[in-house]
Protein backbone atom coordinates (compact mmCIF):
# COMPACT_ATOMS: atom_id res chain seq x y z
CA UNK A 1 0.00 0.00 0.00
CA UNK A 2 1.42 3.36 -1.01
CA UNK A 3 0.89 6.23 1.45
CA UNK A 4 1.91 9.87 1.88
CA UNK A 5 3.08 10.58 5.42
CA UNK A 6 1.62 13.61 7.19
CA UNK A 7 4.25 13.58 9.96
CA UNK A 8 7.67 12.16 10.75
CA UNK A 9 7.61 8.52 11.85
CA UNK A 10 11.00 7.25 12.98
CA UNK A 11 11.82 4.00 11.26
CA UNK A 12 9.37 4.58 8.41
CA UNK A 13 9.88 8.02 6.89
CA UNK A 14 9.50 11.76 7.18
CA UNK A 15 6.65 14.18 6.52
CA UNK A 16 5.56 14.31 2.85
CA UNK A 17 7.45 11.11 1.97
CA UNK A 18 5.72 8.52 -0.17
CA UNK A 19 6.23 5.10 1.44
CA UNK A 20 5.12 1.53 0.85
CA UNK A 21 3.72 -0.26 3.89
CA UNK A 22 1.74 -3.41 4.49
CA UNK A 23 -1.99 -2.93 3.97
CA UNK A 24 -2.95 -3.73 7.57
CA UNK A 25 -0.46 -1.24 9.02
CA UNK A 26 -1.74 1.47 6.69
CA UNK A 27 -5.49 0.78 7.06
CA UNK A 28 -5.51 0.00 10.78
CA UNK A 29 -2.96 2.42 12.19
CA UNK A 30 -1.51 5.13 9.94
CA UNK A 31 -4.68 6.33 8.19
CA UNK A 32 -7.05 6.25 11.24
CA UNK A 33 -4.45 8.04 13.41
CA UNK A 34 -4.15 10.77 10.76
CA UNK A 35 -0.47 10.02 10.20
CA UNK A 36 -0.85 9.25 6.48
CA UNK A 37 -3.17 9.43 3.48
CA UNK A 38 -3.49 7.11 0.50
CA UNK A 39 -1.12 8.14 -2.30
CA UNK A 40 -3.59 8.48 -5.18
CA UNK A 41 -2.63 10.36 -8.35
CA UNK A 42 -4.52 13.47 -7.24
CA UNK A 43 -2.90 13.35 -3.78
CA UNK A 44 0.55 13.11 -5.40
CA UNK A 45 -0.18 16.16 -7.60
CA UNK A 46 -1.36 18.15 -4.58
CA UNK A 47 1.76 17.09 -2.66
CA UNK A 48 4.04 18.21 -5.52
CA UNK A 49 2.31 21.61 -5.70
CA UNK A 50 2.51 22.08 -1.93
CA UNK A 51 6.22 21.18 -1.92
CA UNK A 52 6.89 23.79 -4.64
CA UNK A 53 5.11 26.45 -2.62
CA UNK A 54 6.80 25.47 0.64
CA UNK A 55 10.35 25.08 -0.71
CA UNK A 56 11.63 28.15 1.11
CA UNK A 57 9.98 27.04 4.39
CA UNK A 58 11.56 23.60 4.05
CA UNK A 59 14.97 25.17 3.44
CA UNK A 60 14.55 27.25 6.60
CA UNK A 61 13.58 24.14 8.59
CA UNK A 62 16.64 22.31 7.30
CA UNK A 63 18.90 25.25 8.19
CA UNK A 64 17.45 25.32 11.73
CA UNK A 65 18.00 21.56 12.03
CA UNK A 66 21.61 21.92 10.85
CA UNK A 67 22.16 24.67 13.43
CA UNK A 68 20.82 22.45 16.23
CA UNK A 69 22.97 19.60 14.90
CA UNK A 70 26.10 21.74 14.90
CA UNK A 71 25.44 22.64 18.54
CA UNK A 72 25.75 18.93 19.36
CA UNK A 73 29.03 18.40 17.48
CA UNK A 74 31.73 17.28 19.89
CA UNK A 75 29.26 16.38 22.66
CA UNK A 76 30.03 13.05 24.30
CA UNK A 77 27.94 11.60 27.10
CA UNK A 78 29.10 9.57 30.07
CA UNK A 79 26.31 7.87 31.96
CA UNK A 80 26.90 6.20 35.33
CA UNK A 81 24.65 3.23 36.04
CA UNK A 82 24.36 0.58 38.72
CA UNK A 83 26.25 -2.50 37.58
CA UNK A 84 26.63 -6.05 38.85
CA UNK A 85 30.03 -7.66 39.35
CA UNK A 86 29.83 -9.18 35.85
CA UNK A 87 29.37 -5.80 34.13
CA UNK A 88 25.63 -6.30 33.56
CA UNK A 89 23.46 -3.23 34.23
CA UNK A 90 20.56 -3.32 36.65
CA UNK A 91 17.92 -2.15 34.15
CA UNK A 92 19.11 -0.41 30.99
CA UNK A 93 20.19 2.91 29.54
CA UNK A 94 17.67 4.07 26.92
CA UNK A 95 16.75 7.15 24.90
CA UNK A 96 15.09 8.80 27.91
CA UNK A 97 18.36 8.59 29.89
CA UNK A 98 20.30 10.04 26.93
CA UNK A 99 17.79 12.91 26.57
CA UNK A 100 18.07 13.60 30.31
CA UNK A 101 21.87 13.76 30.15
CA UNK A 102 21.68 16.10 27.14
CA UNK A 103 19.27 18.32 29.08
CA UNK A 104 21.81 18.53 31.93
CA UNK A 105 24.31 19.82 29.34
CA UNK A 106 21.84 22.48 28.15
CA UNK A 107 20.49 20.75 25.02
CA UNK A 108 16.71 20.32 25.14
CA UNK A 109 16.07 17.38 22.82
CA UNK A 110 12.94 15.23 22.68
CA UNK A 111 13.64 11.56 23.37
CA UNK A 112 11.43 10.59 20.42
CA UNK A 113 13.96 11.84 17.86
CA UNK A 114 16.79 9.83 19.45
CA UNK A 115 17.33 6.28 18.22
CA UNK A 116 19.51 3.61 19.76
CA UNK A 117 19.23 0.15 21.22
CA UNK A 118 18.73 -0.20 24.95
CA UNK A 119 22.14 -0.53 26.57
CA UNK A 120 22.45 -3.40 29.05
CA UNK A 121 26.24 -3.62 29.53
CA UNK A 122 29.08 -1.26 30.39
CA UNK A 123 30.86 0.07 27.29
CA UNK A 124 30.81 2.59 24.46
CA UNK A 125 27.79 3.06 22.20
CA UNK A 126 26.35 5.54 19.66
CA UNK A 127 23.00 7.36 19.82
CA UNK A 128 21.55 8.95 16.68
CA UNK A 129 19.59 12.22 16.88
CA UNK A 130 17.32 12.84 13.86
CA UNK A 131 16.66 16.59 13.57
CA UNK A 132 15.57 16.50 9.92
CA UNK A 133 15.44 13.83 7.25
CA UNK A 134 18.81 15.06 5.97
CA UNK A 135 20.33 16.05 9.34
CA UNK A 136 21.34 13.24 11.71
CA UNK A 137 23.93 13.64 14.48
CA UNK A 138 25.83 10.79 16.15
CA UNK A 139 26.49 11.18 19.87
CA UNK A 140 28.97 8.82 21.55
CA UNK A 141 27.57 7.40 24.80
CA UNK A 142 29.88 5.79 27.35
CA UNK A 143 28.27 3.76 30.11
CA UNK A 144 30.38 3.36 33.24
CA UNK A 145 29.79 1.58 36.53
CA UNK A 146 28.38 3.90 39.18
CA UNK A 147 30.07 1.82 41.89
CA UNK A 148 33.30 0.89 40.06
CA UNK A 149 35.53 1.52 43.07
CA UNK A 150 33.30 -0.60 45.31
CA UNK A 151 33.36 -3.50 42.82
CA UNK A 152 37.16 -3.40 42.59
CA UNK A 153 37.46 -3.33 46.39
CA UNK A 154 35.04 -6.26 46.73
CA UNK A 155 37.02 -8.27 44.17
CA UNK A 156 40.25 -7.55 46.05
CA UNK A 157 38.70 -8.64 49.36
CA UNK A 158 37.49 -11.89 47.79
CA UNK A 159 41.00 -12.64 46.49
CA UNK A 160 42.55 -12.02 49.93
CA UNK A 161 39.89 -14.02 51.77
CA UNK A 162 40.07 -17.01 49.42
CA UNK A 163 41.94 -19.89 51.09
CA UNK A 164 45.20 -20.88 49.49
CA UNK A 165 45.01 -24.49 48.35
CA UNK A 166 48.17 -26.44 49.07
CA UNK A 167 49.20 -29.18 46.67
CA UNK A 168 50.64 -31.55 49.31
CA UNK A 169 47.32 -32.61 50.94
CA UNK A 170 45.84 -33.29 47.51
CA UNK A 171 48.70 -35.67 46.66
CA UNK A 172 48.30 -37.51 49.98
CA UNK A 173 44.60 -38.13 49.29
CA UNK A 174 45.41 -39.52 45.86
CA UNK A 175 48.05 -41.82 47.37
CA UNK A 176 45.56 -43.09 50.01
CA UNK A 177 42.96 -43.85 47.32
CA UNK A 178 45.43 -45.89 45.26
CA UNK A 179 46.57 -48.05 48.22
CA UNK A 180 43.23 -49.82 48.90
CA UNK A 181 42.77 -50.53 45.21
CA UNK A 182 46.08 -52.47 45.12
CA UNK A 183 45.05 -54.87 47.93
Amino acid sequence: MELILKEDIIGLGYKNDIVNVKSGYGRNYLIPQGKAVIASESAKKILAENLKQQAHKLAALKAAAEERGNALQGVALTIAAKVSATGQLYGSVNTAAVAEELKKLGHDIDRKIITMRDIKKVGEYVALVHFHKEVTVEIPVTVIAENAEELKAAAAVKEEAAPVVEEAPVEEEVAEEEAPAAE
